[in-house]
């Protein structure tokens, strides 16, 4: 018999259901995550990019708050609340500001942590590798209790499954954004990929999210933190 993935109770024959969860358990969005997109904030053009003397990428009339750490970012302008959320894109801006300081993805307060760790909401990977999610390399920033309840029951991209998990440690290691080399015309596109920051291709890549590594990992249980949700 199959387990609903949010109520963690089993799908009986006769009940509705898709797929991994009950009908009555999904829920329509009633938040929008701290770090969604909206559709007012899509209306900025694209800065001219070009190859620097010193080597790389970067933007004509470039400003000190296109970089972070020497990386290249995305330019993006804040106007959350304005238009309509766009649930499928990442707000480069909050998404770095989320994962510098371990900001839950879903409200922007402080995530919760306690003397396991920072807790973080993931898709059940657990078949990747042995030892999951120890190493995993994530652009996801962690949560707070009470959104943890939220998200699971709200966002389709964790209804196939979701585990909850501490992490004793982890850093910023890296960036995932849009990868140039040099071309005959200027900068050309090469890939989107994952960057980490002491690799060469970081000075030519333009960062849209940040990246932690998560280190000394170890499961919780989804139900203890509904129950003891504030």
């Amino acid at each position: 018999m199959k387990t609903c993935t949010i109520c963690e109770e089993p799908i009986k024959p006769d009940e509705p259901h898709k797929r991994h969860t009950h009908d009555r358990c999904r829920q329509r969005p009633t938040t929008v995550p701290f770090i969604a997109a909206w559709s007012a904030e899509n209306t900025l053009a694209a800065p001219t990019l070009v190859s620097r003397l010193t080597g790389g990428i970067g933007y004509v009339g470039e400003v000190p708050d296109d970089r972070d750490r020497g990386v290249l970012w995305q330019r993006s302008i804040d106007l959350r609340g304005r238009g309509r959320p766009v649930y499928g894109d990442v707000h480069p801006g909050r998404q770095r500001l989320a994962m510098r300081h371990e900001l839950c993805q879903v409200c922007g307060e402080p995530a919760d942590k306690d003397d396991r760790g920072v807790l973080w909401l993931l898709e059940d990977r657990r078949k990747d590798y042995r030892g999951w999610p120890n190493d995993l390399m994530t652009t996801h920033p962690p949560t707070c209790r009470a959104c943890a309840v939220i998200a699971r029951a709200q966002c389709p991209h964790l209804w196939a499954g979701t585990v909850a998990v501490r992490v004793g440690r982890s850093e910023v290691c890296g960036v995932v954004g849009r990868q140039y080399a040099v071309g005959p015309f200027g900068p050309r596109h090469v890939r989107d990929d994952t960057v980490l920051f002491e690799e060469p291709a970081i000075g030519w890549t333009i960062a849209s999210q940040l990246v932690r590594a998560l280190y000394d990992c170890r499961f919780v249980s989804l139900a203890e933190l509904a129950a003891a949700r504030p």
